[in-house]
Order: C-alpha cells, then structure tokens, then sequence
C-alpha cells in the first residue's frame, strides 16, 4: 500500500492497514504528511507524563525530529486491532543511540486516528522497572 493509497475507512482491518502504511512512510521516507492525512483535525496525543499535544503541535515536533531518526532501525512486534482502537508494538534503535521499547495506542473516529497514546522505555532498563512495586 502507498501512502497515496491511504483513505480512512471505519473497519478494524482499515484501520491496522492505515496505522501500518503511515507508520511505514514516516520512519522509511520521514513522509510525515503521511502521517497528517490520516489524524482528524481534532486529534490529541498523550504521553504517560499527563501531557498532551494537539495536532498541530504534535506534528511539528515529529518534524523536528525527522533529523534524529534518519536511519532508525524499526522491528514491528506487534499490531493489534480491537474495534476502533489500534495498537503498534516495536522496537527502535536509531545509529547513535540506545534502543528503545515503544507501544502507540491509536483510537480511531470516523476513519481517521483521533487520540493516540505513546509509551516509551529503553529497553535495556525494562528489567529494573519490572520491581518497581518491590
């Protein structure tokens, strides 16, 4: 599927091709504008530090990054669907840096992403934080 492929559709199977097609043309082209033409105009991103940014802000800080993950190495674990919710599970590694374990939960509306939640840890620490209830 090319990114000029990309229409929002409403099924689950839509919406997991829509994610993995976008996904794609981000970390292998930097096309983030693939990206846009799939998040409604309303559209919120989460971070786990309660924070939150809107459309626009989000992109522009994507933007900003496109230079720090040129060359990023990308292994897609997992991509799940469960109604309108997608959830894309990888592993990252960019040249210079350590890798990275991240889980994006995405929640459709009216065929585009209008929510997603991002979740972030080096891998090398997972081990540490499974005894952080210790």
């Amino acid at each position: 599927m090319t990114t000029q492929d990309m229409t929002p559709q409403s099924s689950t199977t839509d919406n997991t091709s829509i994610v993995a097609a976008a996904f794609a043309a981000l970390t292998e082209t930097g096309d983030v504008d693939a990206v846009a033409r799939v998040l409604d105009e309303d559209f919120v991103h989460h971070r786990p530090d309660g924070t939150s940014r809107t459309k626009a802000e989000w992109l522009a800080a994507v933007r900003g990054s496109l230079e720090h993950i040129d060359g990023m190495e990308v292994t897609v674990l997992h991509l799940l669907a469960d109604g309108n919710h997608v959830m894309l599970h990888s592993r990252r590694r960019l040249p210079s840096g350590p890798e990275i374990t991240v889980v994006d939960i995405m929640r459709f509306e009216t065929g585009r992403i209008a929510e997603a939640w991002e979740l972030i840890e080096p891998t090398a620490e997972a081990g540490a934080h499974l005894t952080w209830w210790a």
